[in-house]
């Protein structure tokens, strides 16, 4: 209960003093409009400047992420404290926003929160398969963005957006090296001439095994050959046209997998990974009243897991492509953006349903309108969703299913500085090929039969929250209440086979808020800014309507909070403590019958602090030192029952660029 009043008292004490007191310091990061407003581009698949959006948007910019020791998007989101994390030793984390998860591997069609790849799906929900240093920023709707972009947006979208090359070319070059045999190499280009714009990076990872805070040795943690590429490319006409290509590419040969501490196991391991390639056009029409984009983009997910021991293996290969067309309307009265979407997913596996299809065809208009001097933007859009499913050799036939999902928003900026806003959305998942169209055999006997009568999947939310934007402090508080229904479960029949029923559902409430302050020390010569932070997550609500119970791997309440500094000679850093609260879980570590108990909260720390010295001023040309600490407290803690995490860690970087 104190820890609820404190992030209650804390919310209502920054909100009140941040819109008097803070001095102007700038972001060098952000996105900017030419008025020196904020631009996002995931809430309604536009540009837009933020003050317009009704929904809850994080922004985790360019800046964050170079002082951040995380290596790829699971670990930056862990550290953020986005919302529940599920990370094991070695190459797997998910994410929970809201109560809803993302799916490890496999469809993403079949998680809760949906991670996009600059604007389209990102054929995973692992976390860890995305690096992130050829990133520029990530922006996180909360909430659902179903109207957006399809199944699987109930808790929220993660849209990764890659860099665009800007300026005279440059190259850099990067190695770290650290605790338990840590080894990354990283190089890359960018720049734009004559039209032409580039970025590019390529890494490579090595890490042996770990061992705990108490001192104890966790075998088969670690990972080898692990690659990572990304290129973001185009060329951009006279007229305003631009035709880009987007690359990316990650892998690991070998990612340990011990399972839990107490049964090291000390042979097994998974190999995984995930491609994928886009082809984008866009073009001004009309006289700069309309703009349209085409996109085509096909990938492909791998998950293996061998196991020596046993003999035992299994494979899982999902084959993605998709292409979408949208038409963005810049009218006097009202802005519009309709569009088509289509995805087709082919997955193989060794496991049952070994053969499967999906097609997934969609329609969607959105539109707004601003008002009183633009002070008012009312919102809202509709989408219509086609959803067919095949299965294959011998395991199931043919079903289709679809949906119409909406959202409205209002976004009242009352001041320059203060707007409030309130958004109520709907979100959906939609039934697999297995709960839709299967007949395959489970272990133990008796056969899965597929339920053609089963409806997607469903959330509604409303949201109301207040944004405070007073130069150097930003803040914001938002309140929500999600109603997920039509939940799809197991059930046992009579003839002894099981199937999947539409079956109750659960009530998710609660307060987000994010909170910054920088500010400037001059020095002789020099000057010093320092900007704390905080955010936070607490659910007041997490409750299954069936029986009442707390919704399992939800915890109550998660946070980060630290401070990042810059000096003008190039020494910066941050530090951020990253803190999860109770949660309840199975636990199938002291129980084979997977018996539900309280997982304890945790705090983690990290440091980073990096030192940039200048070779060639007016070229680019530089030298940094970069020092990092991980579990600076050395903490016992696991994010996942059984698993638990490396003790204190250092790794220490030298990058040069030319």
């Amino acid at each position: 209960m104190k820890k609820k009043r404190f992030l209650v008292f804390l919310a209502a004490g920054l909100l009140a003093s941040g819109a008097v007191s803070a001095e102007e310091l700038a972001s060098d990061s952000a996105l900017m409009s030419y008025r020196g407003e904020e631009l996002v581009v995931t809430a309604n698949r536009v540009e837009e400047s933020k003050k317009e959006v009704s929904s809850s948007v994080t922004i985790i910019s360019r800046e964050q992420i170079e002082n951040s020791p995380a290596n790829d998007l699971g670990e930056l989101l862990a550290e953020q404290s986005i919302g529940h994390i599920q990370k094991y030793p070695g190459t797997k984390t998910t994410v929970g926003i809201r109560a809803f998860r993302s799916d490890a591997h496999g469809n993403d069609l079949q998680g809760k929160v949906l991670v996009l790849l600059n604007g389209r799906r990102a054929g995973t929900g692992n976390l860890s398969k995305i690096a992130t240093a050829n990133v520029e920023r990530i922006e996180i709707v909360k909430g659902p963005a179903a109207v957006q972009y399809g199944s699987a947006a109930m808790g929220g979208v993660i849209n990764v957006i890659t860099r665009r090359g800007s300026g005279k070319p440059s190259l850099f070059v990067e190695h770290k090296t650290g605790s338990f045999d840590f080894k990354e190499t990283t190089g890359g280009v960018s720049g734009a001439s004559n039209g032409l714009d580039y970025s590019a990076t390529y890494s490579f990872s090595e890490m042996g095994d770990y061992a705990t805070a108490s001192g104890v040795d966790y075998l088969n943690t670690g990972f080898d050959g692990r690659e990572s590429a990304s290129v973001h490319a185009g060329y951009e006409f006279s007229g305003g046209q631009r035709i880009g290509v987007i690359l990316h590419h990650n892998s690991v040969d070998v990612s340990g997998s011990p399972s839990y501490l107490v049964r090291n196991d000390l042979s097994s391991y998974t190999v995984e990974s995930n491609r994928s390639a886009d082809i984008v056009f866009t073009a001004p029409a009309g006289g700069g009243l309309f703009n349209w984009q085409l996109r085509y983009f096909f990938g492909e997910d791998k998950y293996g897991y061998r196991s020596p021991s046993s003999g035992y293996s299994s494979d899982t290969d999902v084959e993605q492509k998709g292409a979408n067309w949208q038409l963005f309307y810049d009218g006097d009265a009202v802005d519009m953006t309709a569009g088509f979407d289509w995805l087709h997913y082919d997955l193989e596996s060794t496991l049952s349903p070994k053969s499967s299809s999906y097609q997934n065809p969609a329609v969607f208009l959105l539109a707004k309108t601003l008002m009183f001097d633009e002070s008012l933007a009312l919102s809202g859009g509709v989408r219509y969703d086609s959803y067919n499913v095949s299965i294959h050799s011998d395991e199931g036939g043919d079903e289709s299913t679809d949906n119409v999902t909406g959202n409205a928003g209002v976004a009242w900026n009352a001041t320059d500085h203060v707007r409030f806003r309130v958004n109520y959305a709907t979100g959906f998942r939609m039934p697999s090929a297995g709960e839709l169209a299967g007949y395959y055999p489970y272990y133990g006997g008796g056969f899965y039969e597929g339920n053609p009568d089963l409806n997607p999947e469903k959330s509604a939310t409303f949201e109301g929250g207040i944004n405070i934007d007073s130069g150097s402090f930003q803040s914001s508080l938002t309140y929500f209440y999600s109603d997920f229904t039509d939940k799809i479960q197991e059930k046992a029949l009579l003839s002894g086979n099981r199937t999947w029923e539409n079956i109750g559902g659960a009530t998710i409430a609660g307060f987000e808020g994010e909170f910054s302050w920088g500010t400037r020390f001059d020095f002789v010569g020099t000057n010093l800014s320092v900007t704390p932070f905080v955010s936070f997550t607490w659910l007041t609500e997490y409750n299954d309507d069936e029986n009442g119970d707390y919704l399992l791997y939800t915890p109550e309440w998660n946070s980060s909070a630290g401070v990042r500094f810059h000096e003008s000679s190039g020494f910066k850093g941050a530090f951020t403590v990253s803190s999860f609260g109770k949660t309840h879980i199975q636990d199938y570590v002291t129980s084979w019958a997977g018996s539900v108990i309280r997982k304890g909260s945790f705090s983690v720390a990290n440091l980073m602090i990096s030192k940039t010295f200048s070779l060639d001023k007016p070229f680019g040309k530089s030298v940094t030192v970069r020092g990092e600490i991980e579990n600076m407290f050395d903490r016992d803690y696991e994010y996942v029952n059984g698993y638990p995490m490396p003790g204190r860690s250092f790794n220490l970087g030298l990058r040069m660029d030319i």
